[in-house]
């Protein structure tokens, strides 16, 4: 469970970091990307462990309301699942045609941009 929470807010701040303000990125990078603990978190920033708890609480509820308004996560999930289909479908069925083959690679790589 903590496993994919960690992923889930991972994922959110690709999309929405730019939204946050300096201070919710600092807290946010240090504890889900940098696995700081709370401990060493409010030790760098000079708070206490409270407030560092308090501060990544309200950031996550902040990105799941984006995310709840928004879909960026949601229809990025949704449009590579439709493309792995996609890809999987052409490569049984039209696996020598170089054309079709290309253009699903292309719309893979849109994805990773």
């Amino acid at each position: 469970m903590e496993l994919a929470k960690n992923y889930r807010i991972n994922s959110l701040l690709s999309f929405y970091r730019p939204l946050l303000t300096k201070k919710q990125n600092s807290y946010m990078q240090r504890y889900y990307v940098d696995d700081y603990s709370l401990g060493e978190i409010s030790e760098e920033f000079s708070i206490s462990r409270q407030a560092v708890y308090d501060n990544i609480r309200r950031t996550e509820l902040i990105l799941e309301k984006y995310e709840s308004q928004l879909h960026l996560y949601h229809d990025f999930v949704s449009r590579n699942q439709k493309t792995d289909r996609i890809k999987e479908y052409v490569s049984a069925n039209y696996a020598t045609d170089a054309e079709l083959v290309g253009l699903v690679a292309d719309l893979e790589k849109i994805e990773e941009e």
